[in-house]
């Protein structure tokens, strides 16, 4: 009775989280697959197997998928930019000011990401300190950086930074130091020791923050509607219209569904061209 009690141990703590992803995600899941496959208007609409809704999400709205995972992109790899050195400094030498620094770090989330959003819509204004050092630099022709694709990137790189740096500071932290020491022993430079030591070491927080950022960047629509303009709208915008302006719900459910399809595929592309098994 014993023995069966501990085997049973397992189930039952996975029980409540089993529960709750199929009741908040698998039939969710379902319902919008389903009505991704509807037909007809507002008030008639039938299920009728319409496979048309999918390639219409792709023909219709091809340019808002391809921006999106533009901007995703490019956001991933600035918080890359900022993050690695900021987690590395935070790792190896902040020493007492560790934790304020790592408070630092979570401090926006005491803020709703929408008002961070906001608060950047003012950063970037034409009469920001911001966009005149921008425009004495070049960067933000005839002074404007709103509704501009430079904007969104920066509000979703700002946004997501955190989820970057925090992956990739717990990856840092895990490092023994004494392997450093030791290939400097060895005659190695100190580049040589980085690059041949810490970031192979620190690659699966690269990877988490990279997923972190990307996934959710590429179906975000709150900063391409607050820092952009009618030429950045991102396919979360487009989701957002089908559904709430246009109430076309089939549409957009396989709107929803195209992207979490390119998603998924891209997520298994690059788990396998950097070799998760490897990295664990």
């Amino acid at each position: 009775m014993t023995a069966l009690r501990r085997r049973l141990v397992p189930y039952f703590l996975l029980g409540p989280g089993t529960i709750w992803l199929v009741l908040f995600f698998v039939v969710p899941l379902y319902y919008m697959a389903k009505l991704s496959l509807w037909s007809g208007v507002i008030g008639e609409f039938k299920f009728s197997w319409q496979w048309s809704n999918y390639s219409d999400a792709l023909s219709l709205y091809d340019t808002q998928f391809v921006r999106s995972f533009e901007y995703a992109g490019a956001a991933t790899l600035l918080a890359l930019v900022i993050a690695y050195p900021l987690a590395y400094a935070i790792a190896f030498k902040a020493g007492r000011w560790r934790n304020v620094m790592l408070f630092a770090v979570v401090a926006p989330f005491f803020t709703t990401y929408l008002i961070r959003t906001i608060a950047w819509e003012t950063i970037l204004s034409d009469e920001s300190p911001v966009t005149e050092v921008l425009q004495a630099l070049g960067l933000a022709p005839g002074g404007h950086v709103l509704a501009t694709g430079g904007a969104v990137i920066a509000g979703l790189t700002y946004n997501f930074l955190p989820f970057m740096i925090l992956p990739i500071y717990v990856s840092l932290e895990k490092v023994d130091i004494r392997l450093v020491d030791a290939a400097k022993d060895l005659y190695s430079g100190a580049a040589r020791a980085f690059f041949r030591i810490v970031v192979p070491l620190s690659l699966p927080g690269v990877f988490a923050g990279s997923l972190l950022v990307f996934i959710p960047a590429a179906g975000d629509f709150v900063n391409a509607e607050f820092l952009g303009g009618p030429n950045t709208t991102m396919i979360g915008n487009s989701i957002q219209d089908q559904f709430l302006n246009q109430n076309n719900y089939p549409l957009a459910a396989a709107m929803s569904f195209v992207l979490m399809a390119i998603i998924t595929a891209g997520v298994l592309i690059y788990t396998k061209l950097l070799g998760t098994e490897d990295l664990a």
